[in-house]
């Protein structure tokens, strides 16, 4: 075969592999969250979680849940909301990495499938997603941009799972910064 058609070949199944990836993102969102504190466990649309977290309005279902739960719902929706930055090249290749298997692990103990199978994958793919467009990812969107229909999270660990998040923000800042400091160095272009 000629390079100039392994060339187009490889051109076409990188194309056709990402437009797999964001199509099937984007068709298999998740559309309900169960949301579980301790016993109490409650299946919302994503939407009623949004609203919440946009006007703070809490639906029937959500307020019973957090009452039930005795959960502060500003302090809920704090957490649904805060950013963390993270560069999304930096944040893909350390969650395909040994380091990064272990960070899905553990932030997939709160936030996973329903099933509890390809967790790695869903979570990494939500996160991922969640960073894309503005660097910065909340557990709203991981919830929003998971990859199933229904996402599992455990909602009195939401705060454990935030924190889990900003550490990882914390190590890929570093490594971004002492990466950057080298290109300067060797007058390469800022990433």
């Amino acid at each position: 075969m000629s390079r100039s058609f392994c060339k187009v070949r490889w051109t076409l199944f990188l194309a056709a592999g990402a437009g797999i990836v964001f199509y099937s993102s984007a068709a298999a969102a998740a559309e309900k969250v169960v949301l579980k504190y301790s016993v109490i466990r409650m299946t919302l649309p994503v939407s009623e979680l949004e609203v919440f977290a946009g006007t703070g309005k809490m639906s029937p279902g959500l307020e019973m849940l957090l009452s039930q739960a005795k959960q502060d719902p500003e302090a809920v929706r704090r957490n649904l909301t805060r950013p963390v930055k993270v560069n999304q090249r930096f944040l893909d290749g350390t969650l395909n990495s040994q380091v990064g298997e272990i960070i899905l692990d553990e932030v997939g103990q709160v936030i996973r499938t329903p099933s509890g199978n390809a967790n790695r994958e869903a979570l990494r793919s939500a996160l991922v997603l969640s960073a894309t467009n503005d660097n910065e990812i909340t557990l709203l969107e991981a919830m929003r941009n998971y990859p199933a229909a229904e996402v599992y999270v455990e909602g009195d660990r939401l705060v454990e799972a935030y924190g889990k998040l900003v550490a990882l923000s914390e190590q890929l800042g570093g490594v971004s910064e002492r990466l950057q400091n080298i290109l300067n160095k060797i007058r390469l272009p800022r990433l």
